[in-house]
């Protein structure tokens, strides 16, 4: 089973950038999907990066295109938000997600039962 830790979250001032990281264990990641989601206080999680096991493909949040940017490198099981201008509507706690899937052939995917591995969360507050 992996297991995902995410780091990098804080408190920012709107169009400030911040990187968040999610260390994953476990031999396989390089095999999964992984995404990113977030959590507004009195609201749903929702989607906001996907990428493929191969990072050969990426998919975004269209609140986001343009201003997030998802990696991650297999070699050290990482995997990377980075988050330019940032706007207080991006203050969330931010979690790290593997898809249920190996070796999945095709986009990422955007909902969360489709992941069945999620880290503890990391706290993006976006000062106005």
């Amino acid at each position: 089973q992996v297991q995902l830790v995410e780091s990098g979250g804080g408190l920012v001032q709107a169009g400030d950038s911040l990187r968040l990281s999610c260390e994953a264990s476990g031999r396989t990641f390089s095999s999964f999907g992984m995404a990113w989601f977030r959590q507004a206080p009195g609201k749903e999680r929702e989607f906001v990066a996907g990428i493929s096991w191969s990072g050969r493909s990426t998919i975004y949040e269209d609140s986001v295109k343009g201003r997030f940017t998802i990696s991650r490198d297999n070699a050290k099981n990482m995997v990377y938000l980075l988050m330019n201008s940032l706007k207080p509507e991006d203050t969330a706690v931010y979690y790290c997600a593997k898809d249920r899937q190996f070796n999945r052939i095709g986009s990422p995917r955007r909902y969360d039962y489709e992941y069945n591995s999620w880290g503890q969360g990391t706290q993006v507050t976006v000062s106005s």
